[in-house]
């Protein structure tokens, strides 16, 4: 007698039951060895001290509440999630909508893209030498002091200074930081303005010999230059027959604290001041011995974690960007059409029709590196210098530094680990439950 209907229907739920099962048993396996037993073990281990001998409950969550450098790490976490993310994202979005308009836009698409392609060692290892504080080796700083010395042109006299019997003095008062004569100077009376300090590489482009100024009846003549000879020898306060003038050096003439006249030295070191110098101090006002701009301290406590966020950004817009592009290449070009039909300028028209139209896939895109960055490690721990570490610090690399430094607390550690899943799960919620009312519609 052949079975029932409903029996056979049954037995063949069953079968295909047993063999989706024995299917999927590796994978279950492997998820259970790899995810669920870490997860549950780290939780376990979170309970004991450091030798995993003695429970301690909720200790090592109090420790995390109290502990500097791991509420430092919650902060710049916290920054993390809400600068990186969104500055990628934005920045996607414009490079995803201006690329679309030029011609050569899969080119530059591909320019952006390509830093996805480098690994977040190699990237920390390319951003620690773009900060690198010498202008000489840092491209970020090499920009900036460029741009700078546009503006306000850096002396090339930092380190000089007055030799032993000079015939200057350090000044006082608002030009503090410069030099004067002890006497007040003569017409017709050659002045000798003899400094040391300067380094042969660092003298000014074109400086010549130093010569002694002739005396000129009518005027006041001197000569600024380096006192030294190299090599040695040479005479203290002379102007001997090597030694190099100080082209470029301004020298202002003072009276009662009023410059009534001022010269720049020639190349040779010579320079001439009006009649108006009779009598007057000669001062080198302190701009001749400004130090050079050395640039920002990309690496230092205050900018550390802006930095390191740049150089994550740099990384992921490329990944923003693709995925916006994805979705821009869906959204109805009819549309778009109609909003400027209808008067709508192009600002309009991205504000109110393409960004609402984007906004599921801005959405993918931000919670996608809100989960990303909350584990971020390699960045921070091969671009912040070891001395700022402790202020750049994030809970990931915390955790690591807990778990497995010179003064190791797994159960700490644990407890950090337990912290960063709990606060990556809700995000994960979210984008799952977002992705079935996707489905659904």
């Amino acid at each position: 007698m052949a079975p029932a209907p409903s029996a056979a229907r049954s037995a063949e739920a069953r079968r295909r039951r047993l063999v989706a099962a024995a299917f999927l048993l590796p994978a279950l396996v492997l998820l259970g060895a790899l995810v669920v037993h870490p997860i549950g073990y780290s939780v376990y281990r979170s309970f004991f001290d450091r030798s995993g001998d003695t429970f301690v409950g909720g200790g090592n969550y109090g420790e995390i509440l109290h502990d500097d450098t791991i509420r430092t790490a919650l902060k710049n976490t916290a920054l993390w999630v809400v600068l990186a993310p969104t500055t990628a994202t934005a920045l996607g979005l414009v490079f995803a909508v201006l690329t679309e308009r030029v011609r050569w836009g899969t080119a530059f698409k591909l320019l952006v893209f390509m830093p996805m392609a480098i690994s977040m060692l190699a990237a920390g290892i390319i951003f620690r030498l773009v900060y690198d504080h010498d202008p000489d080796r840092g491209v970020a700083n090499a920009v900036w002091v460029g741009v700078h010395d546009t503006f306000a042109q850096s002396s090339a006299f930092p380190k000089a200074r007055p030799g032993r019997d000079s015939p200057l003095v350090p000044a006082a008062g608002a030009d503090a930081g410069g030099f004067t004569t002890r006497d007040p100077v003569r017409a017709g009376v050659p002045v000798l303005l003899p400094l040391v300090g300067v380094a042969p590489g660092a003298l000014p482009e074109g400086a010549r010999t130093a010569r002694a100024a002739p005396a000129d009846p009518g005027k006041v003549t001197g000569t600024a230059w380096q006192d030294f000879t190299r090599g040695g020898g040479g005479r203290t306060n002379t102007v001997d027959a090597t030694e190099p003038g100080l082209a470029g050096i301004r020298v202002e003439a003072v009276k009662d604290g009023r410059v009534v006249d001022s010269a720049t030295a020639r190349a040779d070191g010579t320079f001439t001041l009006s009649a108006k110098a009779d009598g007057a101090l000669l001062r080198l006002p302190a701009s001749n011995f400004r130090e050079a701009y050395a640039g920002v301290e990309w690496l230092g406590p205050a900018l550390v974690t802006p930095a390191v966020i740049g150089a994550y950004v740099w990384m992921w817009a490329g990944f923003a960007m693709v995925l916006i592009g994805a979705g821009l290449a869906a959204v109805p070009r009819e549309l778009l059409e109609a909003a400027r039909v209808d008067g709508a300028n192009e600002w309009q028209v991205f504000r109110r029709v393409t960004v609402p139209l984007l906004a599921p896939v801005l959405a993918v895109v931000l919670v996608t590196l809100v989960i990303n960055v909350m584990k971020i490690f390699d960045l921070v721990f091969v671009i912040a210098p070891g001395s700022v570490q402790d202020d750049a610090n994030v809970l990931a690399l915390q955790l690591y530094r807990t778990s497995f430094g010179t003064d190791a607390d797994p159960g700490l550690g644990s407890a950090i680990a337990v912290l960063l899943l709990a606060l990556v799960v809700p995000v994960m919620l979210y984008n799952i439950r977002r992705l079935r009312k996707e489905g659904l519609r």
